[in-house]
């Protein structure tokens, strides 16, 4: 009977223990503790200026958040294959498929705010065209590619369970965090000490070495950078 008890006690006592760790969110694919995306929604302002159209309308300017969101989950669904958990392609597809209308009325908004700014025709054409092509650039990340992946996926996912008619809503909010994800960014606890590692290597000028050895004088200097490092 007290051994039944005390065996009781020591289950009790983990349990209290394991309580705080059971109680932590689940870790992301990439980071213990994820760097801080988070940002405030796209004012009409900041969204003009952050997506590079001046003197748009408030349609133009959700014109012009929807486009950037699609592609940004475009970019992530092509670059962020190598983590299939975080479904960026599936995502993208179901974005695709569930907002197709806004959409199509984004991009023909989009070209309508070139014709009125570059000219109809051709020129507004091209600068439309020009504007698609330099905002995909934008997203396109490969130091940031972790931190980019993992925003987008979360953004991603919002994009799909959104009802129909509020992908600007999405965009809005959520475009920030996207962009802010595309600074490298570490652990927040951690830092990041694999990728900010650096080799260090002897001098590779031919005065220093003599039948393929390092000549001494250089060698003092390879292990004074090894120790200041």
């Amino acid at each position: 009977m007290t051994s039944c008890s005390t065996l009781r006690r020591i289950c009790a006592g983990l349990m209290i223990a394991a309580a705080p760790l059971l109680a932590q969110p689940a870790a992301a694919q990439f980071f213990w503790s994820p760097p801080d995306f988070s940002s405030p929604p796209l004012t009409d302002a900041d969204a003009a200026t952050a997506l590079g159209l001046p003197g748009a309308t408030a349609e133009e300017i959700r014109a012009g958040l929807v486009w950037n969101l699609r592609a940004a989950l475009n970019v992530a669904a092509l670059q962020c294959q190598f983590e299939p958990t975080l479904l960026s392609i599936s995502n993208y597809n179901a974005m695709i498929a569930h907002h197709d209308a806004e959409l199509d009325a984004a991009q023909s908004a989009l070209l309508g705010y070139f014709q009125r700014t570059v000219g109809k025709g051709k020129p507004g054409q091209a600068a439309s065209d020009k504007y698609g092509t330099r905002i995909y650039s934008g997203y396109s990340t490969v130091q940031a590619q972790r931190g980019f992946c993992q925003a987008a996926g979360q953004v991603g996912r919002q994009a799909i369970f959104a009802n129909r008619g509020s992908l600007h809503e999405v965009a809005r909010t959520g475009l920030g965090s996207i962009k802010k994800s595309l600074v490298l960014a570490g652990e927040q606890f951690y830092g990041d000490p694999g990728r900010s590692y650096a080799l260090t290597l002897p001098s590779f000028d031919k005065k220093c070495w003599k039948k393929d050895k390092l000549r001494p004088e250089c060698q003092v200097a390879y292990e004074q950078k090894v120790a200041a490092k």
